[in-house]
C-alpha cells in the first residue's frame, strides 16, 4: 500500500533518551557499572548539538533524562529547560525495569524524579523505561509509576524484538492504569504486522525514505500523531569503540552514526515536532 506524498499537518512528539554510549543496555556485559565514572563522557556535547539543531528548526522535544546524568551535569538539565523542552525521567541508573524487583524499581524511579525536579525546579510528569522494559512480565511497574506521581509513561514498543517489545499492545496512547497514560513508540500496520516507525536503530540502519514513509502513513492514514525517539550518542561517530562487543551489537550501535545528524535535520524539516505534553492529551487517552 502506498503512503501519501505528504503527511497531514499533525504535530508529532520528538523525544530524546539522555544517556551516554557506555550506558546502553547492549554494552552492559562489556562495561562494568562501577566503571561509569571512569569512562570518557560525551553526553554534554552531544545534547548541546541536539539543542542547537532543534532550535534551528524551531522544534521542541521531551528529554527522558537519566538521574545519573542529571546528578553529574545539572547545567545540562537547566539548558534543556531553557530551550523550552520538557524534562522527563529515564530512571536513575539505566536498569531495565524487568530486571528489578518492585521495591528496587520504586526506589529508582522515585530517586530520579526527585533529583530532576530538584535541579529543574519543575514537576516531572513523564517516564520511559530503559530498553522499553515494561511488558507482560512486569505489569506491576505501571502501578509503581502511578504511586510515584508520574502522569504518563512511554515504555512500551508494540513490536517483536529480541531485547524488548510487546507486539500485542495498543499502538496508540491508552490508560495503562486510571490516571496513568501509556504512549507507545510509533509503529505502522502493514499486512497484519506492526513495523517500527518511531526511531532508534531502525532510523539509523534503514534508508531515511523508509522512516519518512512510515511516519507520513501514520499521520495521514491513522490520522494520529507519532512519537519518535533517539539518543545523543547516535549523532556521535567519534565515540570510543567498546572492546569485546559482538558483531550484532557493533552493527546495531555503530552503523551510520556519521549520517544520523543529517537525517535528523531532514526529519525536523519534513514534519512538525513538539513535546510529549504538547502533542498528547494526557487526561483523555
Amino acid at each position: 500500500m502506498n503512503a501519501p506524498e505528504r503527511s497531514i499537518e499533525l504535530m508529532n512528539a520528538l523525544t530524546v533518551d539522555v544517556e551516554d554510549y557506555f550506558q546502553v543496555s547492549a554494552m552492559a556485559p562489556h562495561i562494568a557499572r562501577d566503571s561509569w565514572d571512569a569512562q570518557p563522557c560525551r553526553v554534554e556535547r552531544n545534547v548541546q548539538r541536539l539543542l542547537a539543531l532543534f532550535a534551528q528548526h524551531k522544534a521542541h522535544a521531551t528529554f527522558f533524562t537519566l538521574g545519573w546524568i542529571a546528578e553529574r551535569y545539572p547545567q545540562l538539565v537547566r539548558d534543556i529547560l531553557a530551550g523550552g523542552h520538557e524534562l522527563a525521567s529515564h530512571g536513575y541508573g539505566h536498569l531495565r525495569a524487568s530486571d528489578q524487583s518492585p521495591v528496587d524499581f520504586r526506589q529508582d524511579v522515585q530517586r530520579a524524579k526527585a533529583l530532576l525536579e530538584d535541579i529543574g525546579g519543575q514537576p516531572v510528569r513523564g517516564y520511559r523505561a530503559p530498553s522499553f522494559s515494561i511488558g507482560h512480565s512486569n505489569p506491576w511497574a505501571f502501578d509503581v509509576l502511578l504511586e510515584a506521581g508520574y502522569l504518563y509513561s512511554s515504555s512500551v514498543y508494540p513490536v517483536q524484538h529480541d531485547h524488548y517489545g510487546m507486539p500485542d499492545a495498543p499502538r496508540f496512547p491508552y490508560q495503562s492504569r486510571p490516571g496513568l497514560t501509556e504512549i507507545p513508540i510509533t509503529t505502522t500496520r502493514v499486512m497484519g504486522r506492526n513495523l517500527p516507525a518511531g526511531g532508534g536503530g531502525y532510523f539509523r540502519l534503514a534508508p531515511y525514505k523508509l522512516s519518512r514513509w512510515a511516519l507520513r502513513r501514520v499521520n495521514a492514514i491513522d490520522r494520529r500523531p507519532a512519537i519518535f525517539y533517539m539518543h545523543p550518542w547516535e549523532i556521535d561517530p567519534g565515540q570510543p569503540r567498546v572492546a569485546g562487543a559482538g558483531l550484532k551489537t557493533r552493527f546495531r550501535h555503530y552503523v551510520n552514526l556519521a549520517r544520523t545528524e543529517t537525517r535528523l535535520g531532514h526529519l525536523l524539516s519534513d514534519f512538525r515536532w513538539g513535546r510529549v505534553d504538547e502533542v498528547f492529551d494526557l487526561r483523555a487517552a
